[in-house]
């Protein structure tokens, strides 16, 4: 009988004490009640017929709180065995031996100059041989994938194993990298990865000559590149994903090759000679010493011709101590204006511009830096350009979406961010782009006269 047939029924029932009437307030009460009790028994049965609720699993697990070190250490040591179980199911060196054995064994004529192939059929008998911890690579995904213009169907042998390589070093170093994850969580904090990277040195023969009293600032030098393109909104942490995904842990994986070139480890930013540049700016600086850079200090970075006005703007946003900077903040600025095509560089500068903090740079802006650069140009005895000229080929290069606002988008899309923020801070970069023609011209007219010789 249905919920509400029975309330009716109750409701009209006469009173069982004939002596005494029930008062409104009574039978509201009584009303309430009932309904409440045959709602709730309604209710109650909609929910029995919904049993799949009860076979949702459970997505939520509380991490150990610091004083519970029972649950913390059992959950080490969980992650412990998982990493090695994990990294027992690595091809290791053997392995990967017999997988080029079988590979080359099962060629299918002709070469292709020197690479050998291998068709779809062979590729899956070699998947059968060659054991179930390749199982995972010998896929039609996987076939498909490297297959190119051969016109027999046929990839190449060689393409295919540095495919395999590669899966292998990433699982190899995604594993290593977990180790130092104290969280547990899938990312760095930075002690997290200075503890990596000290641990590492050792294993990198191009870092042999260095002191072992230069470690610390190595480490602080490689570990700032990391975060200062990997960790934009500043967490104090990065994804162990994004660490893989990028090219900084090849370029420090680099120095491995003992026999790498003066040119590769001069435009490799965790190289000994790059490394120990960087810090030897900043002690040539260091004018008094004291271990902090002044703003005047850094004045005298580079050619020494960025503006008073950009310099005050640095050391107002950027963290100082007693209003001197320290290495750690000057890497943020060498690796910005270094870098200055990168995303993450052009935010550090335009958060330097965008002087109201309104996330766009409208005329005001412009105007208030270049106002800087006139000035230096007068002091060099140069003709100051116009403001109006210079404002309206920086929006010519940018075209952004509003007229009369630059946002840090704008200036990523156009690819023209490290023109129009050298032309706002520096004199000698708007020197330089000034007279680009006539130094192009005058290039042309060296490279002529090589050639007449």
């Amino acid at each position: 009988m249905d919920w509400k047939d029975v309330l009716r029924r109750r409701l009209a029932s006469p009173n069982t004490d004939p002596k005494r009437k029930k008062s409104e307030q009574e039978l509201k009460e009584e009303e309430m009640d009932l309904f409440t009790k045959y709602y709730s028994e309604w209710k109650g049965g909609r929910k029995n017929t919904n049993e799949f609720y009860k076979t949702i699993p459970r997505f939520y697990y509380r991490l150990p709180a610091e004083d519970e070190v029972l649950l913390q250490k059992l959950r080490e040591e969980s992650r412990a065995v998982f990493l090695q179980r994990k990294s027992r199911e690595l091809l290791d060196n053997e392995e990967l031996q017999n997988l080029w054995f079988l590979l080359d064994k099962h060629q299918i004529p002709p070469v292709i100059g020197e690479e050998a192939m291998i068709n779809y059929e062979n590729f899956l008998k070699v998947g059968e041989k060659a054991g179930p911890k390749c199982k995972q690579f010998f896929t039609a995904k996987v076939f498909a994938k490297l297959l190119h213009t051969d016109s027999y169907g046929r990839i190449s042998i060689m393409q295919f194993f540095n495919y395999v390589m590669r899966k292998v070093w990433l699982h190899q170093t995604r594993i290593g990298l977990s180790l130092y994850d104290v969280a547990g969580q899938g990312y760095l904090r930075e002690s997290d990865l200075e503890n990596y990277i000290l641990e590492l040195i050792p294993t990198l023969p191009q870092l042999d000559g260095l002191e072992k009293s230069f470690y610390s600032f190595y480490v602080c030098t490689a570990v700032r590149k990391f975060f200062f393109f990997l960790d934009p909104l500043r967490t104090g942490k990065i994804k162990i994903q994004d660490i893989l995904a990028c090219s900084f842990l090849d370029d420090l994986l680099e120095l491995r090759d003992e026999e790498l070139s003066k040119e590769s480890q001069e435009t490799n930013w965790f190289s000994a000679p790059s490394a120990l540049r960087v810090y030897g700016q900043y002690l040539n600086l260091d004018k008094d010493h004291n271990g902090m850079l002044s703003k005047e200090e850094l004045s005298r970075y580079g050619t020494a011709t960025m503006t008073n006005v950009f310099l005050d703007r640095v050391f107002q946003e950027c963290l100082t101590y007693d209003g001197e900077m320290d290495y750690k903040t000057y890497l943020d600025f060498v690796l910005a204006l270094e870098n200055r095509k990168e995303p993450a560089a052009l935010q550090y500068i335009f958060k330097l511009l965008d002087i109201e903090n309104k996330g766009y740079l409208n005329v005001f802006s412009l105007n208030y830096f270049f106002r800087a650069i006139q000035e230096l140009m007068k002091i060099h005895g140069q003709d100051p350009v116009s403001f109006q000229d210079v404002k309206d080929e920086i929006f010519d290069m940018v075209k952004p979406k509003d007229p009369l606002k630059i946002s840090l988008q704008d200036l990523i899309n156009s690819n023209q961010g490290d023109t129009v923020t050298t032309i706002l801070i520096d004199l000698n970069g708007f020197w330089t782009y000034e007279n680009r023609e006539a130094l192009v011209a005058n290039d042309n007219e060296n490279s002529a006269d090589l050639d007449d010789t």
